[in-house]
């Protein structure tokens, strides 16, 4: 009996002990609600109201803007203006016609110069033997040039100052193609300066053109002040900040192409009236390095490699690239930029990224530079006697 009546009493304690808590079981999945709500907050606001600069999609991850977008809806497509309509139909139209085909087809060797020509000697050794197969153009923006080869008498286009930095530079361009474009043989077109050398021999610098169905134009995405830090807002809508590009200006072009930067107005106007020095205080914007990169990248960004095959040296950090001297022109440092199968792009912000592509013709893999730059006039006699070795001969 008592045994039997200390169970009930202990049933009794059990039954007035108070029930277990729980708010511990329930925290759990409350807070995950919380955390789900937030984040889906966020990503709605993302969408709505994107971040303006690469800065502040760091934030969030450490592949920026590109890492965040991958989680939100594609935005819609932005309804084009007229003017925009009416250039990308000529522009479409353009590119998707058949490439003329002729049989004494021709590349169209541009000089930009303000003056004298110090390479004339080298070139003029380079075309031997392949008349017909090319042509010669020059801009010389300051002095009448003085010519010592017969490739290049007579062979000045009206021409117009220059200045560095600024629409001048790009009008020239224009000026170029439009009259190398008047011979309907030239097929590729060569834009060089006055301290540009060839690197291989004129055959391979043919194939290597003629052959491949794009255009050599440099193209890459710098998040830094020297890259979309000049964008400017007054170049909307027709040029968006996430289309805005940054490359050399020294190009090749097939056919199609220089016919489409001739077709065009919008764009180059838009760039003509505001990407250039001192738009806006602290921002300097460079027409020759951002329109047709950007110009390439919204309208044909497949027909086009990323870099140039003018090989320039940015190594010693300076606004100017380096400039070889006579004793720098030797056969080791030729076979060196004759062998270069990687391009290299750095960006201006902090983080300073080293963007590296190979270079790869149809597909394999080729050297990148046919040219380079920026050779000085003392280096012409070491040019000269290195030449016939140092070229590629390599066929394609």
């Amino acid at each position: 009996m008592k045994s039997a009546q200390a169970w009930r009493l202990g049933m009794k304690d059990m039954q007035i002990l108070p029930a277990p808590r729980q708010r511990g079981q329930l925290k759990k999945p409350t807070w995950i609600i919380v955390l789900v709500s937030l984040v889906s907050l966020f990503l709605v606001c993302a969408y709505v109201y994107p971040p303006q600069n690469s800065s502040a999609c760091y934030v969030f991850s450490s592949q920026g803007c590109k890492a965040l977008q991958s989680w939100l809806p594609p935005t819609p497509a932005r309804e084009l203006t007229d003017d925009e309509i009416a250039s990308r139909v000529v522009i479409r139209d353009i590119l998707d016609s058949p490439p003329r085909i002729s049989t004494k087809a021709k590349i169209a060797f541009m000089f930009l110069t303000p003056g004298a020509l110090p390479f004339e000697k080298l070139w003029d050794k380079f075309f031997q033997g392949h008349e017909g197969r090319f042509s010669v153009y020059v801009h010389a923006s300051k002095d009448k040039p003085l010519h010592f080869s017969r490739y290049f008498i007579n062979r000045e286009i009206r021409s117009s100052k220059v200045v560095w930095g600024k629409i001048s530079m790009v009008d020239a361009e224009r000026r170029l193609l439009g009259n190398a474009l008047k011979d309907p043989d030239n097929q590729h077109f060569i834009l060089l300066s006055d301290s540009c050398v060839p690197l291989h021999d004129f055959d391979y610098v043919y194939n290597y053109l003629m052959y491949t169905n794009i255009s050599f134009v440099d193209c890459f995405e710098d998040p830094g002040p020297h890259g979309s830090g000049r964008y400017i807002e007054y170049m909307l809508p027709e040029v968006e900040k996430k289309d805005f590009r940054k490359g050399a200006q020294w190009f090749t072009m097939k056919r199609q192409h220089a016919l489409i930067v001739m077709a065009d107005s919008l764009y180059y106007t838009k760039f003509r009236d505001y990407c250039k020095p001192g738009m806006e205080k602290g921002r300097n914007c460079y027409s020759d390095e951002h329109y047709l990169p950007t110009y390439f990248y919204m309208l044909d960004p497949a027909g086009i490699s990323n870099w140039s095959v003018t090989h320039v040296d940015w190594s010693e950090g300076k606004w100017h690239p380096k400039a070889y001297r006579a004793e720098d022109v030797t056969s080791e440092l030729m076979r060196n930029l004759t062998s270069i199968s990687e391009s290299v792009h750095v960006t201006s912000d902090e983080k300073k990224e080293v963007q590296i592509k190979s270079c790869l013709w149809n597909g394999s893999e080729r050297p990148c530079y046919l040219f380079a730059r920026k050779f000085l006039p003392e280096t012409l006699d070491n040019l000269m006697l290195l030449f016939p070795n140092y070229t590629n001969y390599t066929s394609i």
